[in-house]
């Protein structure tokens, strides 16, 4: 049970208040969001590090998907065509080698998706700039 006697007294920020002249309160509260805006911009810059190495990481894995693709199957198709020509003929052979190198692009490319995928964006950032009306309303003692 809450004495109306506790009701009464003023809470420690309203002392404080009540102590403190307003050109004071202003520049406390000044500083304060100075100082929070300052933390968000440096957590959205490390999450946008984090994201832009991820996101290379998966661009670089379609391009070596892509590089890998040209250059093996330049050299080692004509080669297996070659070989694969004196047993099936050269059409047949053909069909095989281009059947293999899909199949290597195909698993090429869901690593390089999977890579992409992997990217969270900047979910820490978005969720204290989500907090930022709340931490500037009064604070619980007060209410």
């Amino acid at each position: 049970m809450t004495n109306n006697l506790d009701a009464d007294l003023p809470t420690p920020s309203e002392q404080h208040a009540a102590n403190t002249s307003l050109g004071d309160l202003i520049a406390e509260v000044s500083s304060d969001v100075s100082t929070l805006m300052r933390q968000e911009v440096e957590l959205a810059k490390a999450e946008i590090r984090q994201t832009a190495i991820r996101a290379g990481k998966g661009a670089g894995m379609y391009g070596a998907a892509g590089v890998a693709g040209l250059l093996t199957a330049l050299f080692l198709s004509i080669a297996v065509w070659w070989g694969l020509g004196y047993l099936i003929g050269n059409a047949w052979s053909a069909v095989v080698v281009a059947a293999i190198w899909a199949i290597v692009a195909v698993v090429l490319a869901l690593v390089g998706k999977r890579e992409f995928d992997s990217v969270d964006g900047m979910p820490k950032t978005v969720d204290s700039i989500k907090k930022i009306p709340d931490t500037l309303k009064r604070n619980e003692e007060n209410r």
